[in-house]
């Protein structure tokens, strides 16, 4: 025994006393025979083994199963198959690899995982580092699990299509402190509702297997288009089973498919749309229910809605007659293009609109009136007055076709206003009307105008009050058929109809000024009237504007009243 210590010794003795070579530095002075070369004591490039054991979830060995090994990045790996005690190893492994092994067996569930192959046993690299893998446990694929799928109206939902999803099918133990979430073990089997509704998942893992596993069957299936028109007819559904669960129950579970709207959108209503009047009853600015002549009106629901259920209706700014328009339903009912008739909508023009539609699914109905104003946002245009008239009150006057006190004189602007409401008491927030004449012919000076109130020039600055009178009905020219609207409407606060009392008592409002002592009858032919905005901006902050935007600050001049027919009492 000491010779050979001293066989050993005596190399090393020798090279470090004289004066050695290493001719093919190979690490070792040349004329040692034994060892030969440094990596026999110490490994330039150290191997390891992976070895484990395949069991089922009872814990019975399951041999003949394939596992398949990726090393790292290499093109090709290595493969083993375990035995009858379910155990298996792979040797010449490069030490700190990371490896892939996948367990796979017809019948059973497939398994992968990751794991690294130790590089070091204290500071020295050494050959017998072990990845172990176990126990690896595998579920058989002996079982099935049915669902009955309905639509949402509680019928077969024939032809749906599901895919269930199984983990954890599968499950290992591993060493060097690796995660769990480095292990997966998953089965997908896909399948199709028959002629009852009921959708069978065959080939699964059973639910007892699934229970020992603590793993969970998820349901996904698919939303429905039953014609093929290329838009869903249901929404899906979605559901997860714990393997405990289906071990308890063990019956067919019930799926009943969602509405094909978005969850949680209650009734049917408007999400969107050019005319903000039909979104919300308060979206009363005019710059949101602005639409272009020519251009459609985009109304987008929160659902889809039944076909051939959209109803549209317009009409002008006083509701007489529908005006022609039609509707389609687009998106697959979740939004309508209305398109009024060529020329219909004019710049500067308010119209009333009804819309009307019922939800695909769950019945809900929606019903709006709104309103809308033609024009173009960026291009706003100057407002004037486009027509001045009066009506008689009654059939038999001598003072037919002459303005009497206590009639209403109309004056219709270019585009709508909305100002300040005239208060009694309040001139600051009163724009008046000036006639161009002397009303009363006193002849008080040279021109024919006095100083008597609602005469243009008179030095007290007070004329008629301009009231609004947004109609919200037909003009009546029929006292024993009045013609009624053709759908109630709405009020926008914006009106392009006006009007002043023409009385004794002009400063006053109408119904302090109605009955007043009849004034001189007046011949409307060549009549001027102006309306003075410009008294009203140097009096007070208050300012009427159009539907643009843009206040009105300008007096503005009419020189001719329309005579409008009493109305006939047949």
């Amino acid at each position: 025994m000491k010779k050979q210590v001293l066989m050993a010794v005596l190399p090393l003795m020798v090279w470090g006393c004289g004066d050695p070579t290493d001719a093919d530095n190979d690490g070792v002075a040349d004329g040692i025979r034994d060892p030969n070369n440094v990596s026999v004591v110490v490994p330039s490039t150290p191997k390891g083994t992976v070895s484990g054991q395949v069991l089922s979830t009872t814990l019975q060995p399951i041999a003949d199963v394939q596992v398949a090994m990726t090393i790292g990045s290499q093109p090709t790996g290595k493969s083993a198959t375990t035995d009858a005690s379910g155990n298996f190893v792979m040797t010449d492994v490069p030490a700190g690899a990371q490896v892939l092994l996948t367990f796979s067996k017809s019948g059973y569930s497939t398994l992968r995982a990751t794991s690294t192959v130790p590089s070091s046993a204290g500071t020295v690299p050494i050959n017998n580092g072990n990845a172990s893998f176990g126990p690896v446990t595998l579920t058989q694929l002996n079982g099935s699990l049915s669902v009955n799928v309905v639509t949402p109206q509680g019928r077969p939902a024939v032809g749906a299509k599901g895919v269930l999803e199984v983990d954890k099918a599968g499950s290992v133990i591993l060493s060097n402190y690796d995660q769990a979430n480095s292990v997966v073990s998953k089965v997908y089997v896909e399948a199709t509702a028959d002629a009852n509704g009921v959708m069978t998942f065959n080939g699964i893992p059973a639910g007892i297997e699934l229970a020992r596993l603590n793993g969970s069957y998820n349901l996904w299936i698919a939303p429905m288009d039953s014609n093929g028109d290329g838009v869903v007819d249901t929404g899906g559904y979605s559901h997860s089973y714990s393997g405990s669960t289906i071990v308890t129950t063990q019956s067919t579970y019930l799926a009943q498919l969602n509405y094909s709207k978005p969850t949680g959108t209650g009734n049917l209503a408007v999400a969107g749309s050019n005319v903000g009047s039909l979104r919300s009853l308060v979206e009363t600015d005019p710059l949101r229910n602005m639409v272009r002549p020519g251009e459609p009106i985009y109304v987008y629901f929160n659902q889809p809605v039944q076909p051939g259920s959209l109803l549209v209706r317009l009409t002008d700014e006083y509701a007489k007659e529908s005006l022609p328009v039609t509707a389609s339903v687009n998106v697959g009912g979740y939004s309508a293009t209305i398109n009024p008739a060529g020329g219909i909508v004019q710049e500067g023009k308010e119209y009333n609109i009804f819309v009307r539609a019922v939800a695909a699914e769950g019945g809900s109905n929606f019903s709006q009136t709104g309103f809308f104003f033609g024009g173009e946002q960026s291009t706003p245009r100057a407002t004037s007055i486009a027509e001045a008239r009066y009506k008689e009150g009654t059939t038999v006057s001598p003072d037919n076709f002459l303005i009497n006190a206590g009639e209403k004189v109309y004056i219709n602007f270019s585009a709508p206003l909305q100002g300040p409401t005239p208060l009694v008491g309040f001139p600051d927030n009163r724009v008046y009307v000036f006639i161009d004449a002397d009303i009363t012919e006193n002849g008080a000076n040279a021109t024919g105008k006095n100083d008597d109130p609602g005469e243009k020039g008179n030095t007290t600055g007070v004329g008629f009050v301009l009231m609004m009178e947004e109609p919200l009905a037909p003009y009546i020219t029929n006292s024993a058929n009045p013609e009624l609207p053709v759908f109630s409407i709405l009020p926008s606060t914006f009106s392009s109809r006006y009007y002043f009392v023409y009385s004794n008592a002009p400063e006053n409002l109408p119904a302090a000024g109605a009955n007043a002592v009849p004034l001189k009858p007046l011949n409307p032919t060549g009549l001027n009237l102006t309306v003075a905005f410009s008294k009203l901006q140097l009096r007070t902050s208050a300012t009427y504007e159009n539907i643009w935007g843009q206040p009105v600050t300008e007096d503005l001049a009419v020189t001719t009243v329309v005579q409008q027919p009493p109305p006939t009492s047949n």
